[in-house]
């Protein structure tokens, strides 16, 4: 699988993560000149913008440990740009997302979301 694709992977197995905790999926993937956000979601009023992480293992760290200043900084700046309502609570999360490969399948092993990560 290439890096691309298993991006992708993670992010739908987030997103799908996330729907079943009852979040509604706003947008995937939205791009703006400040940068780019994973997954917009919805919950009991507040927008959340998150950040996925997929990784094999956490053998270099944790998957959110991949999310440095640099990287919330864009985040921040795209959800700036996002169309959001005057008076909405915003939040940032991480959703990590381990995998294992078998027969060239993707095949998630573990799920955290950590709220409120940055």
């Amino acid at each position: 699988m290439s890096k691309r694709s298993i991006g992708n992977e993670g992010e739908t197995a987030a997103a799908n993560h996330l729907g079943s905790k009852g979040y509604l999926i706003r947008s995937r993937n939205f791009t703006c000149r400040g940068g780019e956000i994973d997954i917009v979601a919805e919950k009991d009023g507040c927008i959340v913008f998150v950040e996925v992480k997929t990784r094999k293992n956490d053998r270099y760290g944790a998957a959110a440990e991949y999310v440095d200043r640099k990287k919330a900084a864009h985040v921040r700046r795209a959800a700036a740009e996002y169309p959001i309502h005057s008076g909405c609570d915003m939040r940032f999360d991480i959703v990590e997302v381990y995998y294992e490969e078998r027969d060239g399948m993707f095949l998630v092993k573990e799920i955290n979301h950590i709220e409120d990560a940055f």
